[in-house]
């Protein structure tokens, strides 16, 4: 086994994937040595991932409805958030956009990262 080190480049990292595949194959016993490398590599592969391979946020009205389907909520239940039914659908539809008023009980309330809420359409696209 060689030493760990950080992953510099792209040969380094596919090579630090193909060894965590074969711990996660093969799970090594927790507190073993074997199960501290895995837990090292997986570092070193998120850092090396954080650096090299963004991930923006998602839109803000995609982040609503992923939680609305992951709770299944349906439209109505979004009005205690958001008002009406009608401005509801505004803003599922992208008609309307939506209040910081808006964006802090969707947050409080349904767990939604404000930073997925608070981005705006033109930053999505620069992303």
């Amino acid at each position: 086994m060689k030493d760990l080190r950080p992953i510099r480049t792209e040969e380094e990292y596919e090579a630090a994937l193909a060894e965590a595949s074969d711990f996660v194959d093969h799970e090594p016993l927790p507190g073993s040595k074997k199960a501290d490398r895995f837990e090292m590599l997986l570092m070193l592969i998120e850092a090396y991932e954080a650096k090299h391979y963004f991930i923006a946020p998602p839109d803000p009205i995609e982040a609503i409805k992923f939680r609305m389907e992951q709770a299944g909520l349906t439209p109505k239940d979004l009005q205690p958030m958001i008002g009406g039914l009608n401005r509801v659908y505004e803003i599922l539809n992208r008609k309307r956009p939506l209040t910081l008023k808006m964006i802090w009980k969707l947050h409080s309330m349904l767990g939604i990262p404000a930073q997925s809420l608070i981005q705006q359409a033109d930053e999505l696209h620069a992303a």
